[in-house]
């Protein structure tokens, strides 16, 4: 027989939780969540989670309120609190994993930061990570020595698109070597859903420091419908690059897509003026409401309903694929 499962989302994700919780049909549990005039706080666990399955929804993205760095800390405390109150097992429940993009060291000091999350989330006590679409799929699987399951935002993106397309030709375009395979996830996904062929192309970049170069494209988007996919748009400048290549080499229309909507520092701005025609990015990241309205925000909270049903029943999590 299952533990009783209980459904938490902490401050600042509760708007995401309660979509999570609307997908499963069950309420979120309250807890307690104080701070203090000094800046402390301090976030309490109920007692009726003694020998129950403890599901935290928390995203570490940073906003105006709280930092990536104070996030992630309320997240410790409260899997702590909830190991300390008897819970059976914790899963942490994480739409976006900040502090992932580190996770080579490129020059001799540099920090290893994915693995350091990984060593203070397994410090405090939790059983299982699940996370969406991170920036390395190898080295989130390599730095956890805990349970770690990633759910795949391929076909909700799919399902998107295949409304759009109408019957242009699609072309999903990675922005950088690294994102082939990335983009070719949502290719394949596309494929299915549009019942034709689509097809893949990827733009060169090298960074140096905060600059980036490369001016080849491989591939073909003349008179196609551009997707430019990516995992993060952040300051938008990786994202531009690949928008106004597209739009160089002839592509009818170029579309955005990303599952973690940052958009730091004028992001929106750069890719509307860079020729943008619209695009879609999941609410991970403050709700999606940083995109703009070029952006059409997808419910992700339905992957991580399903997710959690499934680790809750001990069964193998869905294939978002089939």
């Amino acid at each position: 027989m299952n533990t009783p499962l209980h459904l938490f989302a902490l401050a600042g994700s509760a708007p995401f939780g309660q979509r999570v919780a609307r997908h499963l049909g069950m309420p979120l549990t309250a807890h307690d969540e104080k701070d203090f005039e000094d800046g402390e706080y301090v976030v309490r666990a109920p007692e009726a989670v003694r020998g129950c399955h403890a599901c935290v929804i928390h995203s570490l993205a940073g906003g105006p309120e709280q930092g990536s760095g104070e996030r992630l800390c309320r997240l410790l405390f409260f899997i702590g609190a909830l190991k300390d109150a008897g819970a059976a097992r914790v899963t942490a429940v994480l739409p976006y994993v900040a502090f992932a993009r580190q996770d080579t060291r490129h020059a001799p000091g540099d920090p290893l930061t994915l693995r350091y999350v990984a060593t203070l989330l397994e410090a405090a006590g939790v059983d299982t990570v699940l996370a969406l679409d991170v920036h390395n799929l190898s080295a989130f699987q390599n730095a956890f020595r805990c349970r770690t399951e990633h759910l795949d935002g391929s076909a909700l993106f799919a399902a998107h698109f295949a409304s759009v397309a109408g019957s242009d030709e699609v072309c999903v375009v990675a922005t950088d070597g690294g994102g082939i395979r990335r983009a070719d996830g949502l290719r394949q996904a596309l494929a299915r859903e549009l019942g034709r062929p689509v097809s893949l192309a990827f733009v060169e970049k090298h960074r140096h420091g905060s600059e980036l170069t490369g001016d080849l494209m491989a591939g073909d988007v003349s008179g196609k419908l551009a997707i430019v996919f990516d995992d993060i748009i952040g300051t938008g400048g990786t994202m531009v690059r690949a928008v106004k290549a597209s739009r160089e080499r002839g592509a009818a229309r170029v579309m955005a897509a990303a599952t973690h909507a940052v958009f730091a520092g004028g992001a929106a701005g750069k890719l509307a003026a860079a020729g943008l025609d619209g695009g879609a990015v999941a609410d991970t990241v403050q709700d999606g409401d940083r995109a703009g309205e070029l952006f059409t925000v997808l419910d992700s909270g339905v992957l991580f309903a399903q997710a959690i049903r499934a680790l809750q029943d001990d069964v193998p999590l869905p294939d978002p694929l089939q």
